[in-house]
């Protein structure tokens, strides 16, 4: 501990001299007791803090949120937690923490990640241990908003159609019609699909049960993959990797945009399109809120909902 804190850091913390401390630190003199006392105390609080990181890490993953989203949590907190004593961390402090991150390959700043995820453990830090959270009143980083990808009904059904399998044919259509994410896609087996509702049992985000539906050109492919494959348990025989792989595959050959992400916008987009209302888009989708569905239909234009317009006064 002594070697981890500047001599500043140690003079602040224990009233004595910098020349004493810098003395200490090249083995000249002995530590005081007092110095001593400061070094314990200091390597105490530390334990503490990684404790409760630790601990925050744990509550999440008692949740049921993904190994990705528990990466997440760890990848934009570990920087934090080691170098700001975050149990008493000032809005200033962590301001100044977030400026300090640069933004990623993509142009898009990565601090509002490390915002949502600082909002997130300082809420639980609150709730669970009554620590004052310095995030309330912290307006989150402001970003650029772009507009994602998303495809046209002919080029979903041109990918299907140069699809190399049935099976493959079945995964783009379910992505499409049903805005399964990957992970639910992949995990999906024989048990879970009911062919007269037309809809799949899924397990989502938090691990919360829900419902997917899907239409008439999924049930067809659906049905003419069974009749080639018995599937023991999972429905395709591949895994997440493998899905991935196949899409980007496609994507190369065709040159048409295909990951699951893209699918699943399509999905929303397609329905607005169509004209179906925001709300029941985020409740087919399984989204949490209004606003990821509107994230997710940006590319849905004007002219695209002035074809479902009627005048109020006819």
């Amino acid at each position: 501990m002594l070697d981890k804190l500047s001599v500043t850091q140690l003079a602040l913390s224990s009233g004595l001299s910098k020349q004493y401390i810098s003395q200490v630190k090249l083995h000249k003199r002995p530590p005081s007791q007092k110095l001593l006392d400061v070094l314990a105390e200091h390597a105490t609080y530390k334990t503490y803090q990684r404790d409760y990181f630790s601990l925050f890490l744990k509550s999440r993953e008692a949740m049921g949120v993904s190994p990705k989203t528990l990466s997440f949590y760890r990848d934009r907190l570990s920087r934090f937690v080691v170098e700001l004593d975050y149990l008493k961390a000032s809005k200033q402090q962590i301001q100044h923490h977030l400026n300090s991150i640069p933004p990623n390959h993509n142009g898009l700043a990565t601090r509002h990640a490390s915002y949502r995820a600082l909002s997130t453990f300082y809420t639980w830090l609150c709730s669970e241990y009554g620590i004052p959270n310095p995030m309330v009143g912290l307006k989150a980083p402001i970003l650029s908003r772009p507009i994602l990808p998303s495809l046209e009904r002919a080029q979903v059904l041109s990918l299907i159609e140069q699809a190399h399998s049935t099976r493959d044919k079945a995964i783009i259509a379910l992505f499409t019609e049903s805005g399964l994410r990957l992970s639910e896609l992949a995990s999906v087996d024989l048990k879970a699909i009911d062919f007269d509702r037309k809809t799949i049992r899924t397990m989502g985000k938090g691990r919360k049960e829900a419902l997917a539906a899907f239409g008439s050109l999924t049930e067809g492919y659906l049905k003419a993959w069974l009749a080639e494959y018995k599937p023991n348990g999972n429905l395709w025989g591949i895994n997440r990797r493998g899905i991935s792989m196949m899409l980007n595959r496609l994507e190369l050959e065709t040159g048409i945009v295909c990951n699951p992400h893209t699918f699943r916008r399509t999905f929303a987009c397609l329905l607005r399109k169509a004209g179906v209302d925001t709300m029941t888009i985020k409740d087919l989708g399984r989204w949490e809120s209004l606003e990821m569905v509107q994230r997710y239909t940006r590319s849905v234009t004007f002219e695209d909902s002035m074809k479902h317009y009627k005048a109020p006064l006819g």
